[in-house]
């Protein structure tokens, strides 16, 4: 019986990276040794057990057939027989298939020591294409590794074309689809994440709203990008930037999807683009299963983000309607989630990624405002029922009335 350090703690060693968690592979062990040793089993699909002190996962060396369609269409033998370099043989990529005996020397049957060094994300084996979720997985390994100078081998994206022209993609659970796409959104560089998908044709089968913006044209003057896509892969970069949290970046992720459904005679306009992205952000949403507040914030960027980038034209009125709409007074931690992706679009553009935005700085003064108005006071006028609230909204309009005519006279 042995113990490995194995997959993404040895790679991110080898790449002088903090390793954030430890995974070890055991060989020759059988689950009723674990057990009496004081592991607790984990595992749903195959033998992993949690060590009684550390909390890392052990897993018992294993090997896997094709036997069915999706992620779960596998069976696995976890026999004491496996050996190492079987279990090493089923892994997606060369970097995460490498394994240390605690003290020992590198174990790297399949050059993932030779791909760290030349930058290159690489399958181990043809197996790679029997499983749909490693499209995915490579996907957010670009992602993550982008700004290391990492990109995929041609010959594995020839495979993850293979498996997304295959259907097999279809048979992925919208759950495991998120659970990746949550992780891709959180990466260092977001938009890579898109960008393969795309580049294997995977982003025209799990998010065909998104895809349809290739070659979607915006007005040059305040688009330079011109490509739809394009601005949301700059835009998704500036999340990143800006390190915004997950539901601010699903936000700008959905928030022009209506732009794809723009009549190519009325290009490069897109009039009432912001309804339409509306209803596709919240269709986008449900089908992935995300979070309702990832939903409530995308649906509302899509909805009111040219709202939030002409504040400065806007009437008291409708500055106040925004706020309704976002629930700014009970709710001020939305209205910074809203405020960080309409910056996050406004700054995805080519040459404007340095631009200030002072539109959010006026949003927030704005809402400050407004929730300081004092409703003992207006109520203490006599004011009840609908009355009070027509009172108390007649109040916060006229405030923000003052604030404009006060921010425009002191701004340059």
């Amino acid at each position: 019986m042995k113990n490995y350090l194995v997959g993404g703690a040895v790679r991110d060693q080898l790449l002088g990276l903090k390793v954030t968690e430890k995974d070890w592979v055991v060989v020759g062990a059988t689950p009723e040794q674990m057990l009496s040793q004081g592991f607790t089993p984990v595992g749903k699909d195959f033998p992993v057990f949690i060590h009684p002190r550390s909390g890392e996962e052990y897993a018992l060396a294993r090997t896997e057939r094709k036997a069915g369609h999706g992620y779960h269409g596998f069976t696995f033998n976890a026999s004491p027989e496996v050996t190492l370099e079987e279990d090493l043989l089923r892994r997606d990529l060369t970097i995460n298939a490498m394994a240390r005996e605690p003290g020992g020397p590198l174990i790297d049957p399949h050059g993932g020591l030779r791909d760290l060094k030349g930058r290159w994300l690489r399958h181990v084996s043809e197996a790679f294409a029997e499983d749909p979720l490693r499209v995915l997985r490579v996907a957010r390994f670009a992602a993550r590794y982008h700004w290391l100078g990492f990109r995929v081998a041609e010959e594995t994206l020839t495979l993850m074309r293979q498996l997304s022209d295959s259907g097999e993609l279809a048979h992925l659970t919208a759950e495991r689809v998120w659970k990746e796409t949550e992780k891709g959104l959180m990466e260092q560089d977001p938009q890579i994440y898109f960008a393969v998908l795309e580049q294997c044709g995977a982003l025209q089968v799990l998010l065909p709203e998104l895809a349809r913006l290739r070659g979607v044209p915006q007005p040059a003057a305040h688009h330079p990008e011109i490509d739809t896509l394009e601005h949301q892969y700059l835009a998704l970069k500036q999340t990143a930037l800006m390190g915004l949290p997950l539901t601010a970046r699903f936000a700008v992720l959905v928030h022009d999807l209506g732009k794809g459904l723009t009549e190519p005679a009325e290009w490069p306009r897109h009039i009432a683009h912001e309804e339409r992205s509306a209803g596709l952000a919240e269709q986008v949403a449900t089908r992935l299963r995300a979070p309702n507040e990832c939903r409530d914030i995308g649906v509302l960027v899509a909805r009111f983000h040219t709202h939030c980038h002409r504040a400065l034209e806007l009437k008291a009125e409708t500055v106040w309607k925004l706020f309704k709409a976002l629930d700014a007074v009970r709710r001020p931690q939305r209205l910074e989630l809203f405020l960080g992706a309409c910056e996050a679009d406004a700054r995805g553009r080519l040459g404007f990624a340095e631009r200030d935005y002072p539109q959010a700085d006026y949003l927030r003064r704005a809402a400050e405002a407004v929730g300081n108005v004092d409703i003992n006071a207006i109520r203490a006028q006599g004011f009840t029922g609908p009355q009070l609230g027509e009172a108390i909204d007649k109040a916060r309009i006229h405030l923000l009335k003052e604030l404009k005519q006060t921010w425009l006279t002191l701004s340059p």
